[in-house]
């Protein structure tokens, strides 16, 4: 009787911790259903429906919007745009590891000011961020006239309206958001491995490189996330700064829902851009989950090796 009293206090228990997560997780859970899987399903939706010469959407169903996206007029922009959100990626966690790693090193009362000075400039408008560069790069620009009167550049470069300033100013308004998370993972590292490494004769570079990356590689993984995802469907700097060279699929999605009033094939484009973003998130998480599994199958194998 003791033992069937105990069995159902435990399951009561267990019970009761199950409502208790998710009455906590049905905001969140609420909160991305209205604002994420049904705003996503409406644009595939959207996709596959007819335009409306007014700049609506029509009654009927048709496959003209997603063979219009698969053209090979696309395919340079397309192309154009993942490698410059590649490029930013790299960029982002070339800086912001090294920076993240070296303000975990620092006294706790001083990482709460480095980490304002990282942080003040988003507490400027995106915009007014984007026209500061595009006053410093233009060819009056200080920049500019400063570094040819120097003779360190010729007089026919231009930094304004071309794929560099692009990447430079995507850099700028993304590295931020690279630094955090990746400061976040490494403060919680224990740098002691480190120095064991170097006892056992390591290097600085490979002790870093063997210990510190794969110890903190769910940071590096969110930072990736939170820079390419908002780099892909960036349209506001390569439309400020860019120019014609610089136009990158979030301008073409923004000119289809706004000047040409094609709502579907605007959504197209951006189902287009959901998949290619989805996907290799997918990929990974998948080879996260068996990499777990092999780690769990090979610690249960040693584990009954050993009886």
């Amino acid at each position: 009787m003791n033992g069937f009293q105990t069995q159902t206090g435990a399951r009561a228990a267990y019970n009761g911790r199950k409502l208790s997560e998710y009455l906590l997780t049905a905001p969140s859970f609420l909160w991305l259903t209205l604002f994420f899987a049904i705003p996503s399903v409406l644009v595939f939706a959207i996709a596959f429906r007819t335009a409306d010469p007014s700049g609506g959407i029509d009654a009927g169903w048709t496959l003209a919007s997603v063979e219009s996206v698969l053209k090979n007029a696309y395919l340079g922009v397309l192309w154009r745009t993942v490698w410059v959100s590649c490029a930013v990626t790299a960029i982002c966690l070339a800086l912001g590891i090294p920076v993240g790693y070296w303000i975990a090193l620092q006294n706790p009362k001083y990482r709460y000011w480095l980490l304002l000075v990282v942080i003040i400039p988003l507490w400027t408008n995106f915009l007014i961020r984007i026209f500061a560069w595009r006053v410093l790069l233009h060819p009056d620009g200080f920049l500019r006239q400063s570094l040819v009167a120097l003779g360190i550049v010729p007089d026919d470069v231009f930094f304004l309206n071309n794929i560099g300033a692009v990447i430079v100013v995507t850099v700028y308004t993304c590295l931020p958001f690279a630094i955090l998370p990746i400061y976040a993972a490494a403060e919680k590292f224990d740098f002691s491995l480190l120095e064991a490494a170097r006892d056992l004769g390591a290097s600085r570079f490979c002790a870093f490189r063997r210990i510190f990356l794969p110890g903190i590689r769910r940071g590096i993984f969110t930072a990736t996330l939170v820079v390419l995802i908002p780099a892909l469907g960036s349209y506001a700097i390569p439309d400020l700064v860019g120019g014609v060279d610089g136009e990158m699929l979030g301008n073409k999605i923004a000119a289809k829902a706004s000047a040409y009033r094609n709502l579907p094939e605007a959504a197209a484009l951006a189902a287009f851009l959901s998949i290619i973003i989805t996907l290799p998130v997918l990929l990974f998480l998948l080879k996260q989950k068996r990499i777990i599994r092999s780690v769990v199958a090979a610690r249960r194998s040693a584990g009954d090796s050993t009886k």
